[in-house]
């Protein structure tokens, strides 16, 4: 299975939550695993805000975050290009999506024509879940709650 994490899924594999497991699986089971470089600063922000909120302890996220970035360098890391970027400004207007969300949709799409192949889309935003759908690619859960 080819694998593009969004932010929201792959926050999971750092912090305990509903979804981590599934996320984990998901992850073990890619033959190829990649997300946007803006994902760097959003699974940070989500760590911080988890502090914030009292979700996780400081310890928890701060391991969390240490994890992340030692896993960082074995991720693909697409680049957000002008073309992706224009890409995501369509998406964003014809499907409503948010900005970083059009990002991650036109990054995902932009790979899966480069690789001619299949891209499963984890997330666990539903507006982005459905936008992969609408998109052709493959949305992950099959079963979002």
């Amino acid at each position: 299975m080819i694998v593009y994490l969004d932010a929201s899924a792959l926050v999971k594999r750092y912090v305990a939550e509903a979804g981590s497991s599934e996320v984990a699986a998901a992850i073990a089971s890619s033959r190829l695993l990649a997300t946007a470089v803006i994902s760097r600063a959003e699974v940070t922000a989500a760590l911080a805000r988890a502090v914030r909120l009292k979700f996780v302890t400081r310890k928890a996220a701060t391991a969390g975050l240490s994890d992340f970035e030692a896993d960082w360098p074995d991720l693909i890391r697409l680049e957000v290009s002008e073309a992706v970027v224009a890409r995501a400004a369509s998406v964003a207007w014809q499907q409503g999506l948010r900005g970083y969300d059009a990002v991650h949709l036109a990054s995902a799409v932009h790979w899966q024509e480069a690789l001619g192949e299949p891209v499963t889309v984890a997330t666990y935003d539903r507006e982005l879940w459905r936008g992969a759908r609408t998109s052709g690619l493959v949305p992950w859960p099959t079963d979002l709650p």
